[in-house]
């Protein structure tokens, strides 16, 4: 029997390590920048007066950069990601004084609580307990805080989830049903990027 991907711990770690130095670079790099444009605009519509922001899964930090342009009044900005490699990408690559950034998973974020606005853009695929990484990342908010979440959902993934990828939710259904069973509420829908990019937005209760 072969090994199952998904039980095998930080699974696609290596890979993005190898790839940190040349993320940004090719279409790829514009791909990914491109995205993160769309997220950026849709956090600057929906979380104007955000202050303090996490993005999980950060990357080279492409997405705080922006953010920390498109919300000035910002004053803490922490960048997650586990490959050791991208935050040292991320850190190389940074001159503001309110982001940093930390080696550590979705599911284990090393953050007290209070934030106003959880990022994450194409890393929900790679988290290897993607329900535990969103119960951190409602445990990080304040209440009120909210959540985009931007990666591949589409039902035309309907058949990997029973496949290669079967304990991710890849469908909007399957997505938003982990969200809401985390805590959040408010769920709503934003087309991002061709037809399988996507982004859900949500809220911590204020109650």
């Amino acid at each position: 029997m072969s090994p199952d991907p998904d039980s095998a711990p930080h699974r696609d770690v290596a890979a993005f390590d190898e790839r940190a130095l040349d993320y940004d670079a090719g279409w790829r790099g514009r791909m990914h920048h491109e995205i993160s444009d769309h997220v950026r605009d849709l956090a600057v519509a929906i979380a104007p007066d955000a202050r303090r922001i996490v993005d999980v899964g950060c990357g080279t930090g492409y997405l705080l950069r922006a953010l920390a342009q498109g919300l000035p009044d910002a004053v803490d900005m922490v960048g997650i990601d586990a490959a050791p490699g991208m935050v040292g990408a991320a850190v190389a690559k940074v001159a503001d004084p309110r982001i940093r950034f930390a080696v550590a998973t979705a599911e284990r974020l090393p953050l007290a609580g209070g934030f106003d606005l959880v990022v994450s853009s194409t890393s929900f695929d790679h988290w290897r307990d993607q329900r535990a990484g969103l119960s951190e990342c409602a445990r990080v908010l304040r209440p009120g805080g909210r959540l985009i979440l931007c990666d591949i959902f589409s039902p035309l993934l309907a058949p990997t989830q029973v496949a290669t990828r079967r304990r991710k939710a890849r469908t909007p259904l399957r997505a938003a049903n982990l969200v809401a069973e985390s805590g959040f509420v408010d769920l709503e829908w934003h087309s991002v990027y061709a037809v399988i990019i996507n982004a859900i937005s949500a809220r911590r209760p204020s109650g």
